[in-house]
């Protein structure tokens, strides 16, 4: 076999490699040779090779991919698969199961010995990865022994360990440790993988002054879930933060950051949120599945007459095409799925984001970065010296952005962004008050969709409860829109500064169907319900 072969020859490779002296192999051999340890252990020992390089040439030599398990979080069902003995004794760690495939985090996958004894325990064809022997004696140390619960992980505490000592809590020092301890890794990891298990989009922790409260946003929907005792707040907060890169020390103002993992073989980044409030630091996770495929219109919940008429739209040359809505209602995601359409290859598509939350294949994709001063104004100006055809700004948050847009669009752009409005027609009086001239926005803006997501009538029981939903009646999300073609008329409406209310009046007399109208005809044909209809698209006459 091919892993055979490697192994026999790891001192050869890595002196053709220039990974190694023949002086250094002569006496690492004679070393493991004397002390009966493998080559490969006794050449990182004495240094000559830097243990990542080492994982990084035995992955190319073998053709298997490396795994830092720092960024995994592991399904104790998974964990359960392979006794703790036999994973210590052969120093792997099982990361993944796929139908009747299980991958497995090896310090030497080479040794075929150990993958038959795998195979044949647990009846799994074994898919071997390389991993830095230091990360699997940690992920060993940091999972066995985790029942697959947040009770059962609590109960092998000792809360005297993390009781608040002064006014000012544990000190940061202590934090730090602890927020490296197993059960508190554990914790934190459980908490995120049952989030991604729920298909929640943020994971709450709230303090409140004698519990600790934790919510999943599902559906667009908080939930209570079980959570961990008060007095491990602080742990975990501190593990958090270690995951985030911020300052652990620091309690008093606000701190955001992002870190990524993988998960139930999921690439998810997680934006993080912390604020102090009156009983301690509320958290907020913000969790994003980078891998999953961009969706398409239809599975929007696009109409196929809405669809038709905005595909049509987004091909137009130039212009700006606004997506509005609340945060969380889907805006880039729609972006997302129209640049998609667009990116046929003799274009050149250009995004500045905030963040970057999908990478497009093709597309040049910048992120904001206030630190540096790179906002959305810098970054669209900088754009537009990058010989675009189609540009997608994130949002247009104030004057200079929606200036230099306008410009982008007059001059021969197709610009893509969004705005914070309730319904389309506001996107106008929004541009307007801005102070951008009413008539540029008549003569720059080509569409505008206003758009709102509610939940989706679970398919297994028609919106009576089962446990495909947890008894919600619900299961995903589908969209709700509006599309206002400016024609003429809402042009030169919007020329004499029209108030919203006539500007919509022209549109729906225009054929334009509004968010209720998508709404109740997406509740008869059972994809949602009139109650979410009414929760999400709620009118002044409600």
């Amino acid at each position: 076999m091919p892993i055979g072969k490697e192994k026999r020859s790891l001192g050869e490779s890595l002196l053709e490699g220039g990974l190694i002296t023949l002086e250094q192999l002569n006496e690492a051999q004679a070393e493991s040779k004397r002390t009966a340890q493998p080559l490969k252990k006794t050449i990182l020992k004495k240094g000559f090779v830097a243990e990542d390089d080492m994982m990084v040439f035995l992955s190319k030599q073998l053709n298997i991919p490396h795994l830092d398990l720092e960024n995994y979080i592991i399904d104790p069902k998974i964990i359960e698969l392979i006794p703790e003995a036999l994973a210590r004794k052969h120093q792997l760690i099982p990361v993944l199961k796929i139908a009747n495939s299980l991958t497995c985090a090896m310090a030497d996958p080479s040794d075929i010995f150990a993958i038959d004894e795998i195979r044949h325990k647990t009846g799994f064809d074994i898919e071997p990865a390389i991993a830095k022997e230091s990360d699997i004696n940690k992920a060993l140390d940091t999972h066995y022994g985790a029942k697959g619960s947040i009770e059962d992980i609590v109960n092998e505490l000792d809360p005297s360990e993390f009781t608040s000592k002064g006014r000012n809590g544990l000190e940061a020092k202590r934090l730090q440790d602890i927020s490296r301890e197993p059960p508190v890794i554990r914790l934190v990891n459980l908490l995120i993988l049952n989030a991604v298990k729920d298909r929640a989009s943020d994971i709450h922790l709230e303090p409140e002054e004698e519990t600790l409260k934790v919510r999943y946003r599902i559906d667009g929907i908080l939930r209570d879930k079980t959570p961990p005792p008060k007095y491990l707040e602080s742990a975990l907060v501190s593990r958090i933060k270690v995951l985030a890169d911020l300052d652990i020390a620091e309690r008093r103002v606000p701190q955001d950051g992002r870190f990524r993992i993988k998960a139930e073989n999921h690439d998810i980044d997680i934006r993080v949120s912390i604020v102090p409030t009156m009983y301690g630091e509320n958290v907020v996770m913000r969790l994003l599945d980078t891998s999953s495929a961009i969706t398409s219109l239809a599975e929007l919940g696009l109409s196929p007459e809405m669809k038709e008429k905005f595909e049509k739209l987004i091909r137009r040359p130039n212009g700006i095409i606004l997506v509005t809505g609340p945060t969380g209602s889907g805006k880039t995601t729609t972006l997302y799925a129209a640049l998609s359409i667009l990116n046929s290859g003799d274009k050149n598509i250009i995004t500045v984001e905030d963040p970057v939350e999908y990478h497009l294949e093709g597309i040049r994709q910048i992120p904001v970065n206030s630190k540096v001063g790179l906002n959305f104004a810098n970054g669209l100006r900088s754009i537009l010296r990058q010989d675009p055809n189609i540009i997608m700004v994130g949002e247009i948050r104030d004057l200079e952005t929606a200036q230099i847009a306008i410009h982008a669009a007059m001059t021969g752009h197709l610009v893509f962004s969004t705005l914070h409005t309730n319904d389309a027609p506001s996107a106008i009086a929004r541009l307007i008050d801005m102070g951008v001239e009413p008539f540029l926005v008549a003569s720059s803006v080509i569409g505008v969709l206003a758009q709102r997501l509610v939940r989706r009538a679970c398919k297994d029981c028609g919106g009576k409860g089962c446990k495909n939903c947890v008894n919600s009646g619900y299961r995903g999300r589908v969209g709700i829109f509006e599309l206002m073609l400016p024609n003429e008329k809402i042009r030169e409406l919007i020329s004499k500064k029209a108030s919203v209310d006539e500007i919509r009046k022209s549109a729906v007399t225009s054929g334009m169907k509004t968010l209720r109208e998508d709404g109740d005809e997406k509740a008869k044909n059972n994809l949602t319900t009139t109650e979410e209809v009414l929760r999400a698209a709620q009118t002044e006459e409600d």
